[in-house]
């Protein structure tokens, strides 16, 4: 199975509304490795690895997120894979 990287932007109103917590609940049902976090600029930033039709499906419910959430705009780009053992919140960037 061929693994990848992904870092994931989210932009909108995404901070305080639960989007970390679910994101990290959405990643681990995919079986994806990796980060979530809030930015000081109000966006959410994913690093996420793994089989790249669950990445796309991460990418795909990042979108929308948990309900309370308002999607602006999400950007995403490969990267380097960094090992990540499971998917974890981060407090801050």
């Amino acid at each position: 199975m061929s693994i990848e990287h992904r870092t994931i932007h989210v932009h909108g109103r995404v901070q305080g509304v639960f989007y970390r917590q679910s994101t990290r609940t959405e990643a681990r049902r995919l079986g994806l490795s990796g980060t979530v976090c809030n930015n000081p600029d109000g966006t959410v930033t994913i690093e996420a690895e793994g089989a790249p039709d669950a990445l796309d499906a991460l990418e795909a419910w990042c979108h929308q997120g948990p309900p309370a959430a308002h999607v602006e705009r999400v950007a995403a780009k490969p990267g380097p894979i960094q090992g990540y053992e499971e998917f974890e919140v981060k407090r801050e960037a």
